[in-house]
């Protein structure tokens, strides 16, 4: 039997540096947090679980779900809106349609909302996994399913790979105030200093005399590199899967 205490330990994290180094800006510090293992693949299948509780997990935006199978065994998943506790739910080829339930996403439904979807079959869930997302089956085209992403991208999936049936809650999330800059500091978060206040030496939008702008044809990064608008996508060989790129702003 697996007890909901041993699905959380401790962990060192980075939180920036690689070898003492700084390798991404602005992250350090936070409060200490255990880490939670989550149920990405949704691999025990035809056995029915119990939601025991609902909690809160401080690596991600989502709540989690702890579940109870038949067997004893306890796992973490994303909670979905509108699940409650004492709630069954299975992860199966012929799961019926519900809230909570994983199957392929081939057998679900045109118009049902799905999280928790996976890219690579097998691999485990990679994509709708924060909190308030929800992606919609749109068509149908044997081998893929067309997924319309929270972006408004459309996007083809292969019909073998596994979602969950729902949207995932915490949709309120980002109603949030923070309130004071210590929260920030407690998320693991450091305060970005804007480039037009720093000296010349230190970022190329510094330096003029008084409060100057930019002075160049395009916002640059620290180390002179395009930034603000500039195209960083290199997956070009993944093209032919998006149907409709996302909507524009």
């Amino acid at each position: 039997m697996t007890k909901a205490r041993t699905l959380k330990f401790g962990r060192k994290r980075a939180m920036g540096r690689s070898l003492g180094k700084v390798t991404t800006r602005h992250h350090g510090g936070g409060a200490k947090r255990l880490f939670r293992v989550i149920d990405f693949k949704r691999d025990k299948r035809t056995i029915p679980a119990r939601v025991e509780s609902f909690e809160y997990d401080p690596n991600r935006s989502a709540d989690i779900a702890l579940l109870v199978y038949g067997d004893g065994e306890r796992r973490f998943i994303l909670r979905p809106d509108k699940l409650e506790i004492g709630d069954r739910i299975v992860s199966d080829v012929s799961a019926p349609i519900r809230v909570g339930n994983a199957l392929p996403i081939g057998k679900v439904p045109v118009g049902t909302e799905v999280h928790n979807v996976e890219l690579i079959p097998g691999r485990g869930a990679q994509f709708i996994r924060t909190a308030g997302s929800a992606a919609v089956v749109v068509a149908r085209e044997d081998p893929f399913i067309h997924l319309k992403m929270p972006s408004g991208e459309v996007r083809r999936i292969f019909q073998d790979c596994w979602a969950t049936i729902g949207r995932l809650a915490g949709v309120e999330r980002k109603l949030r105030k923070l309130g004071k800059a210590g929260i920030k500091r407690h998320m693991g978060i450091r305060p970005t200093v804007r480039g037009v206040a720093q000296n010349p030496s230190s970022h190329p939008h510094g330096g003029g005399e008084g409060r100057s702008g930019i002075g160049m044809p395009g916002p640059k990064s620290p180390w002179g590199k395009p930034t603000l608008g500039k195209k960083t996508r290199r997956r070009f060989h993944t093209d032919r899967y998006i149907v409709l790129r996302s909507k524009k702003r």
